[in-house]
């Protein structure tokens, strides 16, 4: 039995560099942006989100952020941006800083411009606790990420402490820094016993709750310490130092990695993509967003005004990114929002029924939406078999030489006619044609490539010659169209001169092989001094 024809298969090429990185793509998706002014234009110092505890046997965490600004802490729900709640409870003219949501959602900590830290309770807003030991302004309040009555503190009056919900003081004081304390963190572990710290003494210092008389370990920088952040392997800390991120390894003790790709300050430092990504916002208004592996730009946001504090907010149990909040020194908090497929069409639908409503044509609209959905109904019924059981089923094979959807210029190709399937192919479209390639593909394998272009005149030579100047300086095409050119040059060279618009095709075709041999030859140049480069680095 004689095997059934196929199809000419078309060409696919390798897949050439995407001009917009996967990461990009992301990143752009957090587009639904969300401008929310605080009240009296004051500078948003700090956001925060309760985040997957380590321990999974502890209670999954609310979806809630908090947002200092001035004198107040407000709450917003993660799943619709709405505000919540605004917390105002502190003392006149103080400020407050680093309002911290408990992952249970019922607690708020923050500290303040007078030193005292004050614990709210956030349904009734009423003040659960308030310590005043620090005597100075306390910037960093945090909550122990596996213990809900845990807090830890850093102050201008250069000390770190760590406090219990329920006692009159704090439980440990570690004394070291010469300095404002102005960030501090827990280290991820199921103990949490580990503390990092940041100062404008320029050092990053680690801490032992079971031995709080000395830190454990010191990180000199060249730098005021503006913030730190664990990664969540617990074994290296990020600490932005001026305008420049450290990788510190805890492990080796020393800097594995330094980030330069801010203008200046770095301010704040957060995670996303569950640890994969590390987002930093500076003074110079941008956000930049790097991967961990070889801390590369894969994104970045520009805004108006400097970055002050940033966080990216997830929902749902598995605390998918959602939205990138990002505050502002003029006062302004931007929340973009990424959607997810359903979400993204349902809001498109959205949009154009409100553009339908404006515009008067609603009537029409909901006409076309109902006939979308009858043809849905239509297409989710197509191709099913309703005969019942019982009944005779034929199948019937491919007779030899009988192709359905058979194109013209591929039943030329198989009839033998080469030149007329090229013509056809080539007058079918004035833009790209990715038959083409197919079909010169399939003349080189048949060796009728000379056949097919070989005693054409002056009208039908001019189609091919056009396609081999558009295409012969693309990296993808070179091969083929190097071919094609090569044989029409053997073809035709002896008529160069019978026929000015060949011969200007010619000269083209010489100008844009000539352009692109010195295009390859800068191209090897600068390779060859960058090879120099990264050896002599």
């Amino acid at each position: 039995m004689a095997a059934e024809v196929q199809s000419l298969q078309p060409l696919k090429l390798v897949a050439g560099p995407e001009a917009i990185t996967a990461d990009q793509r992301y990143w752009r998706g957090f587009r639904s942006q969300q401008l929310v002014p605080s009240p009296h234009s004051n500078p948003i110092t700090h956001i925060s989100f309760p985040p997957l505890p380590t321990n999974p046997l502890v209670t999954a965490p609310s979806d809630t952020f908090a947002v200092t600004s001035g004198s107040r802490v407000q709450i917003f729900s993660s799943k619709t941006r709405k505000l919540l709640k605004t917390i105002t409870r502190f003392g006149y003219d103080d400020i407050a800083h680093s309002g911290e949501i408990r992952r249970d959602g019922r607690v708020l900590v923050a500290g303040g411009d007078s030193g005292a830290i004050q614990a709210f309770d956030t349904g009734s807003r009423a003040i659960l606790k308030t310590w005043k030991e620090h005597k100075q302004p306390v910037w960093v309040t945090k909550w122990n990420p596996n213990d809900l009555t845990s807090i830890m503190s850093c102050s201008d009056d250069k000390t770190v402490r760590l406090w219990d919900l329920p006692s009159e003081s704090s439980m440990t004081t570690f004394s070291g820094h010469q300095d404002y304390v102005r960030s501090g963190a827990f280290m991820p572990g199921q103990s949490s016993n580990l503390i990092v710290s940041g100062s404008y003494d320029q050092t990053v210092r680690l801490w032992d709750s079971r031995a709080p008389k000395r830190a454990v370990m010191t990180f000199k920088h060249a730098a005021a310490i503006e913030s730190v952040l664990p990664m969540p392997s617990g074994t290296q800390v990020l600490a932005a130092a001026d305008n420049q991120i450290s990788v510190l390894d805890l492990v080796a003790g020393k800097p594995l990695h330094l980030i330069k790709n801010h203008q200046k300050t770095v301010t704040s430092l957060c995670l996303a993509n569950n640890g994969a990504r590390l987002v930093s916002g500076g003074l110079d208004g941008h956000v930049k967003v790097f991967e961990t592996s070889a801390w590369n730009v894969v994104a970045g946001f520009k805004y108006p005004s400097p970055v002050l504090s940033l966080s990216v907010v997830g929902a749902g149990a598995t605390r998918e990114d959602r939205h990138l909040a990002v505050g502002m020194q003029s006062g302004l908090l931007s929340v973009r929002t990424r959607l997810s497929g359903e979400q993204k069409a349902a809001a498109r639908e959205k949009e154009k029924e409100m553009q339908a409503l404006v515009a008067g044509t609603i009537e029409e609209y909901d006409r076309k939406k109902a006939k979308k959905l009858r043809q849905g109904d239509k297409k989710a019924l197509r191709g099913r078999d309703f005969t019942g059981e019982g009944a005779d089923i034929v199948i019937d094979g491919n007779a030899r030489g009988n192709i359905r959807n058979q194109s013209k210029w591929e039943s030329a190709l198989r009839n033998g006619k080469y030149a007329l399937a090229v013509d056809m192919v080539l007058g079918a479209t004035k833009f790209y044609n990715p038959n083409m390639l197919t079909l010169l593909t399939a003349l080189r394998h048949r060796s009728a490539m000379r056949t097919a272009f070989k005693g054409r005149d002056e009208a039908s030579l001019q189609p091919i010659l056009r396609w081999v100047i558009k295409y012969i300086g693309h990296p993808r095409y070179i091969k083929l169209t190097s071919d094609v050119a090569m044989l029409l040059l053997d073809l035709y060279s002896e008529q160069a001169m019978e026929s000015p618009e060949i011969d200007d095709l010619l000269n083209q075709l010489h100008r844009k092989v000539r352009h692109c041999s010195e295009l390859a030859q800068a191209a090897y140049s600068t390779q060859g001094m960058l090879d120099l480069l990264v050896s002599g680095a």
